[in-house]
């Protein structure tokens, strides 16, 4: 098992999060799941995934005086977050360098199986990677979840808030991903930013899931990667209310 520093995005949404108010807690990352937190799950699994340092990006109150209670095994560090998810990846990565490993505080059912095998099947060429999770194994999984999928000639894929920065040049990627992740739920509007070959090849649905991240990364100068996992529930995170109660049913703790 290959040592890798990992950051845990934890900021705070400027509307607010309804899962918050939903749970009654200050930050999602909160919630607690059979007396743990969602956080301290996700750093947990970090850890026995073979994470030699964590950082976790927030300003968050709660989730700062988390931090100060936690006992890891390995180091767990503070880097105040930024004005959105890419904007935080940046600043961070300045200063904890490449590799990278990326995922959030809301991961709740995160497994160490999940990290070591996606850092394994990531191409070694690629300055950047992704997980994606098929729909047929994530409905397989969780039946009758509600996931925001992307739609290929070659299936429907969701994300898995997993991302392996592998190189310095991959923080190019991220610039990318800063630009279009306001559009993170409406794909035909990431194709239309990113060029009238990508928007009728999504809409008439020309472009495989390869072919789009090959372009992608092409855009931003780098080499970009999907890499595709067999576990459905790595798909689920906590983004809204009945995200919450689905993965409450599915760890006995509705």
């Amino acid at each position: 098992m290959t040592a890798f520093t990992a950051l845990v995005l934890a900021g705070t949404r400027a509307e607010g999060d309804p899962v918050a108010v939903y749970a009654g807690v200050s930050h999602k990352g909160l919630i607690r799941l059979g007396g743990t937190t969602l956080l301290e799950r996700v750093l947990t699994a970090l850890e026995a995934a073979g994470a030699a340092r964590i950082c976790v990006s927030t300003n968050d109150a709660g989730i700062i005086k988390a931090l100060a209670g936690l006992n890891l095994g390995v180091p767990v560090d503070r880097i105040g977050a930024a004005g959105s998810p890419a904007a935080s990846v940046l600043q961070a990565a300045g200063g904890l360098g490449t590799p990278l490993l990326v995922t959030t505080s809301d991961h709740a059912l995160l497994q160490p199986d999940w990290v070591i095998r996606f850092i394994k099947d990531a191409p070694r060429d690629a300055d950047v990677a992704v997980l994606l999770a098929p729909e047929g194994v994530v409905e397989d999984s969780a039946p009758g979840t509600r996931r925001t999928y992307l739609s290929f000639r070659d299936g429907k894929f969701s994300g898995c808030n997993l991302f392996l920065l592998r190189t310095p040049a991959a923080l190019a990627g991220v610039a990318l991903w800063r630009r279009v992740e306001t559009y993170r739920k409406e794909p035909w509007k990431i194709a239309l930013m990113l060029g009238p070959v990508m928007l009728v090849g999504y809409l008439l649905g020309l472009l495989t899931l390869n072919g789009a991240i090959r372009r992608l990364g092409k855009l931003a100068g780098v080499t970009a990667a999907a890499v595709l996992t067999p576990y459905g529930l790595a798909a689920v995170d906590v983004d809204k209310p009945a995200d919450l109660d689905l993965v409450r049913r599915l760890t006995g703790n509705d």
